[in-house]
């Protein structure tokens, strides 16, 4: 339905693009009114994103996709009283292009530019729906670039706790499954399987991390190991045990993420506990999420899916409360691929 009275209202047009997927969304008074993602399947070929590629996709397909995101949410480009985008971290290229954009178009209507930090937005993705955690919480962030536990403190007010050593929990699966030979990107692949599969079939070592901070670079090697070992004595190894081989992985990735979510409870004496990240969509961490609240009394979060991957509705919803305390970013800014807000 188009937005006709616009006398007190406030709406922000919001962009991601930092890896892969080109997002775009509308934010209206606080509330996300659409919010729509074009993705990238030339990088299905090279097992991975190619970050030149990937910049090249954005640029195609961000015209369209923000001129289809304000039709379908009845709002004229003179409407905006905001332009918001993702400054990093993620890929130069592809920040460049979401950056560029807003730019342009904050410049033309002479109106303000909200800079937003990704992993900041996934974390207040939980305020986009209902039910909304309370503050304090704790908030593991878990995607194909990064890993994290946050305390929670208020909309722009987070303490990191925690955070991977060397890779990423999203990167352990998609190699994991590199290592399988299932197809990019092979995360969701994993899950699938592992739902038919023996958690215990294979026994995987715990890495070592201190405090609240995560490895998972020796755990991708053993598994390396343990399927090239199983390939030499039998090549159907892989087809034999592929359900069990994914129900391990899964099961260890998991359960290391949620020890040190429990340990960062115990210390804090922190309940609400909430999931955000691409990873978040694995129903493998979701199930073992809800028996760990269940065992340890806790409260959980978890955004609605189309929230938990990399899109624009988390974007607006970081920018909108920047927007309300009018922190504005500046036409001088650069894209920060490696971005260290906390």
């Amino acid at each position: 339905m188009p937005i006709t009275d616009t006398s007190l209202t406030h709406i922000v047009l919001a962009i991601e693009s930092s890896c892969d997927d080109t997002s775009a969304a509308i934010c209206v008074d606080g509330k996300i009114v659409c919010n729509l993602t074009a993705g990238q399947a030339v990088h299905a070929a090279y097992g991975g994103v190619v970050p030149e590629l990937a910049s090249r996709a954005h640029m195609q397909n961000i015209y369209p996709l923000v001129d289809q995101v304000l039709k379908t949410a009845g709002v004229r480009k003179e409407m905006l009283t905001g332009i918001a985008y993702t400054r990093g971290p993620g890929l130069v290229g592809s920040l460049m292009v979401g950056m560029s954009f807003a730019k342009g178009l904050a410049l033309s209507l002479n109106i303000p530019m909200i800079e937003v930090h990704h992993m900041q937005a996934h974390v207040l993705a939980h305020f986009i729906d209902e039910p909304k955690p309370t503050f304090p919480f704790l908030c593991l962030t878990v995607s194909g670039g990064h890993t994290q536990i946050i305390r929670v403190n208020d909309f722009l007010s987070m303490e990191l706790l925690g955070e991977t050593q060397d890779d990423a929990a999203g990167e352990a699966f998609d190699k994991s499954a590199k290592v399988l030979g299932l197809p990019y990107p092979g995360g969701p692949l994993v899950d699938l399987y592992a739902s038919k599969g023996n958690p215990e079939a294979f026994p995987f070592p715990y890495p070592a991390a201190p405090g609240f901070n995560f490895s998972f670079s020796g755990l991708k090697t053993s598994f390396l190991y343990l399927v090239q070992d199983g390939v030499k004595a039998d090549p159907d190894f892989i087809e034999k045990n592929l359900f069990d081989l994914c129900a391990s992985i899964q099961y260890r990735i998991n359960s290391i993420l949620l020890s040190k979510v429990k340990k960062a409870s115990l210390e804090t004496g922190i309940k609400s506990i909430a999931i955000a990240g691409g990873v978040a969509a694995n129903k493998g961490l979701r199930s073992m999420l809800a028996e760990k609240a269940i065992e340890n009394n806790w409260e959980v979060f978890i955004p609605d899916f189309q929230y938990c991957t990399d899109n624009a509705g988390m974007i607006a919803m970081a920018a909108w409360y920047k927007y309300l305390q009018q922190d504005f970013g500046s036409m001088d800014a650069e894209p920060l691929p490696r971005w260290k807000i906390w």
